[in-house]
């Protein structure tokens, strides 16, 4: 068991597949984030059903492995995101094939990205998990370990709220009544957060098994939580 400054030695195999899940889950978001669902009365964009997985993966990965190695996944997350974009722009920049290929305008449409838009999903990510990171990782040393359960869930509620503020702040301040997005907003992290409350016995299975078999359980004490220090 690892108890002090910790993170495992080394990067395991399921270190590396959650990392990859984790990048994978933020790269999809932002890019079918474009449509708008209806969930009864209420809208939310398409993104809900799996960005919050990359919270629950934020959990785990600090849960077993400790904020050094889950703050080098969020920069790497970041930048493979950032290359995703600057792909999918450069091909939109790009000039048709022939005249008579009218998929340019439905491509610009679906995957373009309106910098303010683009500006407040990469501000509200680092905020929201750091945020998420760091809580966890204190709450843990502070309790000792127990009680699993209000980590993940006390990170969320604040993480996750950090991310929905941020992103419609940024993105909709001054183009959208401030009623509407406060709506959107309470929605986002309420839908949000009940996501990470279902699957919370999930979270529980995958952390006391990755536990079991890589040999160890972080402690962050006296781990540094400057986010930007690699």
């Amino acid at each position: 068991m690892t108890r002090g400054s910790g993170a495992a030695s080394g990067a395991s195999l399921w270190y590396v597949a959650i990392a990859m899940v984790f990048v994978t889950c933020l790269v999809v978001a932002n890019i079918i984030a474009v449509k708008l669902v209806a969930i009864g009365d209420l809208m939310a964009p398409a993104a809900l059903i799996i960005f919050p997985l990359s919270y629950i993966f934020g959990d785990v990965l600090t849960e077993v492995y400790g904020y050094a190695r889950t703050r080098l996944v969020i920069w790497l997350a970041f930048a493979c995101n950032l290359l995703a974009v600057a792909a999918i722009a450069t091909a939109g920049a790009l000039p048709p094939a022939a005249p008579f290929v009218d998929a340019q305008p439905a491509y610009e449409r679906i995957l373009g990205y309106a910098p303010r838009l683009l500006l407040g999903s990469f501000a509200a990510f680092l905020v929201g998990e750091f945020a998420n990171a760091m809580i966890l990782s204190r709450m843990k040393v502070a309790t000792g370990g127990r009680h699993l359960w209000t980590r993940t869930i006390g990170s969320t509620l604040v993480g996750q709220g950090l991310d929905t503020v941020v992103f419609n702040v940024i993105a909709f301040w001054g183009v959208l009544p401030g009623a509407v997005i406060l709506n959107v907003m309470l929605t986002a992290w309420s839908l949000k957060v009940a996501y990470e409350v279902l699957v919370t016995p999930l979270t529980y299975v995958a952390v006391n098994a990755l536990k079991r078999i890589e040999g160890v359980d972080t402690f962050d004490t006296g781990v540094d939580l400057n986010p930007v220090r690699l």
